[in-house]
């Protein structure tokens, strides 16, 4: 039906493992997990790489290790980066 129908971006929870993605928004209207997001250094147009998806979300920014919730995962929407 749609041959050449591909996915460009996603929220992040929706990644495989391995897939990296740019960050292009949060949906997070709670000003303190807003903040704690930008403490652990994800921001719009930053690179992050998709590392574990279970128990919890381990992704890789820079040289950074950071281990998400899955509902944090579910509000943080990427570009999908596949160079």
């Amino acid at each position: 039906m749609f041959p050449n129908f591909i996915v460009t971006g996603s929220s992040l929870e929706l990644l495989k493992k391995g897939e990296r993605g740019i960050v292009k928004f949060c949906n997070i209207k709670d000003e303190k997990f807003l903040k704690e997001l930008i403490s652990m250094g994800i921001t719009p147009e930053i690179t992050i790489t998709l590392e574990q998806r279970f128990p919890c979300f381990v992704i890789r920014v820079g040289e950074k290790r950071l281990t998400l919730t899955r509902e944090f995962a579910q509000r943080i929407y990427v570009r999908i980066d596949d160079e």
